[in-house]
C-alpha cells in the first residue's frame, strides 16, 4: 500500500522544493510579525526539511485529517509551530490563510505551540521540550502491537511511519534520554527522528552547556543514525529518509545541519532570531534576500496546486480500504475487533462484570491493601478489554500493575500486554499519551504516588490534550513507613486534584477501588489518577444505593441514628479510621462518615446531592494523610482538617500514624470530644 504513496509522491523537482521552502519561510516570518511574537528562527532554519517531508514522504489525507493508516508527525521542538501550521495549510488541511493571519489568538486553530484536538493534522500538543520525542516512541509502540495483532500475511491494515522532530533543546531534557533508550531496546523500526542540528539554544551557541556526541549517543541506545546530512539540501533530505524507512529492525535519527533564521540577514545563524518577531525592516530584507517577491501571507496559485495532497491522499485512502474491504471479508472477527478499537468502544458487559464483582466482594470482605485490591480488578478487566496495555516503572512488583493475563512487549515480540518501562516515570507518562493518541491502545501504567514530581508535566499534558491516559500511584501516604519522607507523598494529592480536567480517586477499600477502575476506563475525555495504599485496608458494608452512589465521587457511608451533628469527611486509609471514630463515640455524639473517593467527581453533582451529602449548617472535619489546605473548600472556616503540614518520618507505617494524629484516640481529642 505505501508504495503507492512513494509513486506518487516523488515527482517534485528541486526547484520547486525550493519554491515551496521558501513560501513556509514567507508564511512563518508574516504571522509572527503579525503577532509580534513567535519563533521564526526554527521555520527559517528547517523549512527545506519540512518540504521534503510533506510533499514527497508523508502518507496522509488532509481531507481526513484522522484518517487511520496516515503517518503520524510530531513537531517537538513545538515553539516552531509556523512551520507545521505553514505545511497543514499547504498541503490542504483545514488550516486556512485567515488561521495563519490569526496566529497566537484568541480562539485561533493556531495557538503559539500545537495543540491537540484544536488544529487539524496536530497530533499532539507540544512545546514542552522533549515530551514530543516520547508521545512518538508511544505511537511508534501502538503502531507494532496493532500491527502484530491485526495484521495478516496477505493484509498491511496496520501500517505506517512516526516522525518526530526535534532540536538542541529536546535532546537536552532529559525525557528525550529516557523515551530514546526504551525505543532502542524495543527495536522500533517504523519510528524516525529528525534532528535539527543549528547548534543555536536561546541564551545562545550551544557548545558552552551542550556538546556531547548525538550521533554516537543514539548508537549507543541501538538506533540507525544518519549523520551531517545537508538540511537545506532536498536530495541530501529525501536520501536520508528513504534510508531511515529501509530499516525496519530499528528507529532512526537522521541529523540535519542547518542554520537557524535562514534568509535573515542580519538574525541568520544567531538566537536574536529564535524567540521573537524578526521586526518589519528584517522582514523586508530576509523577502528580498530569499528572492520572495509576494506580499504577506500571498501564495501563488500554483504553489497549492503542486503542494496540495488532497488527492494523493485520497488515493492512498482508497487503496487502503480496498485492502480492508478484502481483510473484512476473509477476516471478520479480526475486522470487527478492529473497528470497535478504532471507535474507542468497550466491549458490551464491563459495567455489569464490575457490578456483579463488587457484589462478591462486599460478601467476601477481604482486609487488603488497595494496590491489591486493584490486581484483582485487572484480573478481571484484562480478559474483557484486549486493548488494556499495562506497564510499570520498575515497580511491578510493588504497585501490582501486573495480573494472571500479563505477556511482556519485548523486542520482536509485540503480542504482550505489558512494557517495563524500567526507571523512567517521566518517558513512562508521554509514551502512554502517545498511546492513547495513536488509538486502539487503553495503557496504563504505575510507580510510587511520590515520583510524580518526575513525570508532572506529561500527566499535566494528558489533562490538556483531553486524553484517557490512566495512573496508577501506589504507596499513597506516610503509611509507606520506614522508606522515610522521600517516599511519602504529602502534596502530590492537592497537585493532581488542582489539575483541570483530571480526576483522581483515593478509594478506601476493594469496591470503591472496583468503581475507580470502571470510571476510569470509561472516562475518554480526561486522564484518571488511582491512588492505592500499601497497607490492609478493610472492606466496609454497603446496601445497593451507597454502591451506586461510589461513582458520584463522595456518598454517605455511615448515618447516625439521629440528626448528624458532626460530619467526618476522609479518603483512602483515613475512611476506616472515620468509621472507628463514628463507632467510639456513638450514643455521644451523632456522626456522619462521607467517604470522598473522587473529589472532581462530586463537584461535578446536582447542587442537591451534594447538600444532601454535606449537609448544611453541620461542622464538617476531613480526615486525610496528605496536605490540609485542599481541604478548606470543602469545611469552610468554621471546620477543621486533620492532615499532615511537614514531610514524613522514616518509621513503621503504624507508629507515623501515632505520631502524627492519625489515631482514634488523637482524633477525639484534638476534636475536643
Amino acid at each position: 500500500m505505501l508504495d503507492l504513496v512513494e509513486e506518487k509522491k516523488d515527482v517534485l523537482s528541486k526547484e520547486t522544493l525550493k519554491k515551496i521552502a521558501n513560501a513556509l519561510r514567507a508564511l512563518a516570518i508574516d504571522a509572527t510579525q503579525a503577532a509580534n511574537s513567535g519563533h521564526p528562527g526554527l521555520p527559517l532554519g528547517c523549512a527545506d526539511i519540512m518540504a521534503v517531508l510533506y510533499a514527497e514522504s508523508l502518507a496522509h489525507y488532509p481531507k481526513e485529517a484522522d484518517w487511520f493508516c496516515r503517518d503520524r508527525f510530531v513537531l517537538s521542538a513545538g515553539h516552531g509551530s509556523m512551520l507545521l501550521y505553514g505545511a497543514l495549510h499547504l498541503s490542504g488541511f483545514d488550516v486556512s490563510m485567515q488561521h495563519l493571519k490569526d496566529f497566537r489568538q484568541l480562539g485561533s486553530k493556531t495557538p503559539g505551540h500545537p495543540e491537540y484536538g484544536i488544529t487539524p493534522g496536530v497530533e499532539t500538543t507540544t512545546g514542552p521540550l522533549g515530551q514530543g520525542i516520547s508521545n512518538a516512541v508511544g505511537m511508534a509502540i501502538a503502531e507494532k502491537i496493532l500491527a502484530d495483532k491485526f495484521n495478516t500475511s496477505n493484509h498491511n491494515i496496520v501500517d505506517h511511519m512516526t516522525y518526530a522532530f526535534t532540536g538542541d533543546g529536546c535532546l537536552m531534557e532529559g525525557i528525550s534520554h529516557e523515551a530514546c533508550s526504551l525505543a532502542g531496546t524495543l527495536g522500533l523500526g517504523k519510528l524516525i527522528v529528525i534532528y535539527d542540528d543549528n547548534g543555536i539554544s536561546i541564551d545562545g551557541n550551544v557548545e558552552g552547556w551542550f556538546t556531547e556526541d548525538i550521533p554516537e549517543r543514539f548508537k549507543s541506545y541501538g538506533w540507525q543514525v544518519i549523520s551531517a546530512v545537508d538540511g537545506h539540501n532536498a536530495d541530501d533530505i529525501d536520501k536520508a529518509i528513504k534510508t531511515a524507512k529501509a530499516d525496519t529492525e530499528k528507529p532512526t535519527i537522521i541529523c540535519c545541519k542547518t542554520i537557524i533564521g535562514k534568509g535573515s540577514p542580519e538574525k541568520e545563524g544567531s538566537a536574536s532570531s529564535h524567540g521573537s518577531a524578526l521586526g518589519e525592516e528584517e522582514v523586508k530584507n530576509t523577502r528580498a534576500n530569499l528572492g520572495w517577491e509576494h506580499e504577506a501571507f500571498n501564495i501563488p496559485k500554483e504553489f497549492y496546486s503542486e503542494w496540495d495532497a488532497s488527492d494523493q491522499g485520497q488515493a492512498t485512502e482508497d487503496e487502503w480500504n480496498k485492502i480492508f474491504q478484502d481483510y473484512e471479508s476473509k477476516n471478520p472477527d479480526l475486522a470487527k475487533e478492529f473497528s470497535r478499537r478504532m471507535t474507542s468502544d468497550l466491549p458490551e458487559g464491563i459495567e455489569e462484570a464490575v457490578y456483579e464483582y463488587i457484589d462478591e466482594v462486599q460478601k467476601e470482605e477481604p482486609n487488603i491493601a488497595t494496590r491489591t485490591s486493584s490486581q484483582r480488578v485487572i484480573n478481571l478487566l484484562g480478559p474483557l478489554i484486549p486493548e488494556l496495555v499495562g506497564g510499570s516503572a520498575d515497580l511491578t512488583g510493588s504497585n501490582n500493575t501486573n495480573w494472571e493475563g500479563t505477556h511482556e512487549i519485548k523486542h520482536g515480540d509485540f503480542s504482550g500486554n505489558y512494557i517495563n518501562y524500567g526507571v523512567r516515570e517521566f518517558a513512562m507518562t508521554g509514551i502512554m499519551n502517545g498511546l492513547v493518541l495513536h488509538g486502539g491502545i487503553k495503557p496504563y501504567s504505575g510507580t510510587f504516588l511520590t515520583f510524580l514530581d518526575y513525570a508532572r508535566n506529561a500527566v499535566r499534558m494528558a489533562a490538556l490534550m483531553e486524553i484517557s491516559t490512566i495512573l496508577v500511584y501506589s504507596h499513597d501516604s506516610i503509611g509507606v513507613g520506614e522508606d522515610g519522607p522521600t517516599h511519602q507523598p504529602v502534596e502530590h494529592l492537592t497537585s493532581l486534584r488542582t489539575t483541570p480536567n483530571l480526576e483522581t480517586w483515593r478509594p478506601c477499600d476493594t469496591s470503591e477501588t472496583a468503581i475507580s477502575w470502571l470510571s476510569a476506563i470509561t472516562n475518554v475525555s480526561k486522564p484518571t489518577a488511582l491512588i492505592l495504599s500499601r497497607q490492609n485496608l478493610p472492606t466496609f458494608s454497603r446496601n445497593d444505593s451507597q454502591i451506586k452512589s461510589i461513582s458520584k465521587g463522595a456518598y454517605i457511608l455511615h448515618e447516625p441514628e439521629s440528626e448528624p451533628e458532626l460530619i467526618l469527611i476522609a479518603t483512602g486509609s483515613e475512611v476506616k479510621l472515620a468509621m472507628e471514630v463514628a463507632e467510639e463515640l456513638k450514643g455521644k455524639k451523632n456522626i456522619r462518615v462521607v467517604s470522598m473517593p473522587c473529589s472532581e467527581r462530586f463537584d461535578e453533582q446536582a447542587d442537591g446531592y451534594k447538600a444532601s451529602v454535606l449537609g448544611n449548617g453541620i461542622k464538617r472535619v476531613a480526615i486525610e494523610a496528605s496536605h490540609v489546605d485542599w481541604w478548606r473548600k470543602y469545611v469552610g472556616l468554621e471546620g477543621e482538617v486533620i492532615g499532615m503540614t511537614s514531610f514524613g518520618e522514616s518509621a513503621p507505617g503504624n507508629d507515623l500514624f501515632e505520631h502524627f494524629g492519625f489515631t482514634k484516640e488523637k482524633i477525639i481529642k484534638t476534636l475536643g470530644l
